[in-house]
């Protein structure tokens, strides 16, 4: 009798295994040895690939992006407040579509260049637009910063789309905030309706973008804008 052949043990392949796996038992539960068990290898065959489980989220990561942007062409009329509006939602849909995926995206390193070709492409229509190249990152990263956050507080509640964690009805929190009633309204803001809350908060930071780098009257550039609560006269 032979033995049916299985596909050869790569970085790919590991990586692959532990993101279906991870929909299963969350990044807690996904541990070196629950994937060799799924890959039926033993675990040090793993540590030829991965030194440690940062290195494999490292490579989860750059397999979810590689995931996210597969046929997602880039819209050359976008302006950068477009850009800025699909690029986020994209990244939220794509978090969305694992258990934790926004803790495993959180603080990890990319493995190989998947990103730079968008990266640029984004840095070059912001700088084309006036933005500085310091305003440009800063006005990317802001707006990741706040999507990744904001799927981590999400996931915190609903792990995947349709499942709720326990402790999160509100009608139960409002009833315990009673003498409370501005907090005790305020769950269905905070804990509800998530599509909602993300499109209107990403519309509030891309307005703050604008308002902070705001366009010269007549001028295809931008200025910086001194920080809240100062005055241009102030020191």
């Amino acid at each position: 009798m032979t033995k049916e052949r299985r596909a050869p043990l790569d970085r790919t392949r590991v990586a692959d295994t532990a993101l279906k796996l991870l929909n299963e038992v969350g990044l807690d539960g996904l541990t070196l040895r629950a994937i060799a068990k799924e890959l039926d290898v033993k675990a040090p065959a793993l540590y030829w690939h991965f030194k440690d489980k940062q290195a494999l989220l490292d490579e989860m990561a750059t397999q979810m992006y590689r995931r996210m942007v597969a046929g997602a062409a880039l819209d050359a009329g976008d302006t950068w407040q477009e850009r800025l509006l699909k690029s986020n939602r994209g990244l939220r849909a794509a978090l969305l579509g694992y258990r934790d995926g926004a803790r495993v995206f959180s603080g990890s390193r990319f493995t190989s260049l998947v990103h730079v070709e968008a990266m640029e492409d984004n840095l070059r229509l912001f700088t084309s637009a006036g933005f500085t190249l310091a305003q440009a990152v800063r006005a990317s990263s802001t707006t990741y910063l706040y999507t990744l956050g904001f799927v981590i507080e999400e996931q915190g509640v609903e792990p995947l789309p349709g499942e709720r964690r326990e402790g999160y009805d509100i009608d139960e929190r409002a009833r315990l905030m009673a003498d409370f009633p501005l907090s005790a309204a305020a769950g269905a803001e905070i804990f509800a309706d998530y599509e909602r809350h993300f499109e209107e908060g990403l519309g509030l930071v891309i307005a703050g973008i604008e308002a902070r780098y705001a366009p010269l009257q007549g001028r295809g550039e931008l200025r910086d804008q001194p920080p809240l609560g100062r005055s241009r006269t102030q020191t």
